[in-house]
């Protein structure tokens, strides 16, 4: 991507950075960007499903294809590693979104 004398990366967290747990991702696609809204799910009774949402991301068309390709090669690694990922609930943990 760049040439021999690569500029040296530097990565840092803002003060505001925060980690969180997502069990769902929404995304919306338009011409310009792509914006994945993520929150958690909770069901409390049968007929009832809770999304709430936290936080969305807005990314360029560009970054989701590359975030889509490094996503992809670290699944593959893991199933490599620990064995296929099955998108089927089990155990009560709500639907797939």
């Amino acid at each position: 991507m760049f040439p021999n004398n690569s500029p040296k990366l530097q990565i840092a967290q803002s003060d505001d950075y925060k980690e969180s747990y997502s069990n769902s991702v929404q995304v919306r696609v338009n011409l310009w960007d792509f914006f994945l809204m993520f929150g958690t799910i909770s069901q409390t009774q049968p007929d009832t499903v809770n999304i709430t949402n936290f936080q969305g991301v807005y990314l360029s068309p560009q970054q989701a294809k590359a975030l889509a390709n490094l996503l992809n090669q670290n699944i593959a690694q893991y199933e490599g590693t620990f064995g296929e990922i099955r998108l089927e609930p089990t155990g009560g943990n709500g639907p797939l979104q």
